[in-house]
């Protein structure tokens, strides 16, 4: 193939990964919405429910790979919402923890139903074998993209963590 033909394609690969996820993030919004929730209020609630209590907002932000300031900003939107409570460390009164309300439990489960049927009717139409290397093209494109971001750090560690994360909320999501 001629180079700027190669180009062209690696141009269309780009628009097309990052057009999908715009349109992937405005459908869960959608889906979120008829739950009363948000994306970002959804992704809070996820980690907050999966990760290892206590959870601080730093944990969170780590968890949904956003700073910890907006995290912080959105966790305050969502405590006066009802959704969370933030309780200070007995030992460390510096520490903040962020526990879920029952209006969150309430919310966070026919949202999970709803996400998880969104994702599968909008995946059905691929093959397993389509899907497995739709996955493994997607996490090398990643892996170059943590490269690019991280130029000092050991990427082969934050994907074994990544993975661990992963698998962490597939295992609860898929319960």
């Amino acid at each position: 193939m001629v180079n700027s033909e190669h180009e062209k394609l690696d141009w269309r690969l780009l628009r097309t990964v990052y057009q999908t996820y715009t349109r992937v993030k405005s459908c869960f919004d959608r889906v979120f919405a008829e739950q009363g929730l948000t994306s970002e209020q959804y992704l809070v609630l996820a980690a907050t429910k999966y990760l290892d209590a206590p959870v601080r907002i730093t944990d969170i932000a780590r968890w949904i790979e956003r700073s910890t300031n907006s995290v912080s900003m959105l966790v305050d939107r969502m405590v006066k919402a009802g959704l969370l409570k933030r309780v200070r460390d007995r030992a460390d009164r510096r520490v903040v923890n962020v526990f879920l309300t029952s209006k969150a439990e309430k919310a966070f489960e026919p949202a999970t139903v709803a996400a998880r049927k969104f994702a599968q009717q909008t995946i059905s139409s691929l093959s397993y074998k389509d899907t497995h290397t739709f996955v493994s093209l997607s996490e090398m494109i990643s892996y170059k993209l943590l490269q690019y971001l991280n130029p000092r750090a050991d990427i082969e560690v934050m994907l074994k963590n990544d993975i661990k994360r992963r698998d962490s909320l597939m295992k609860q999501w898929l319960k």
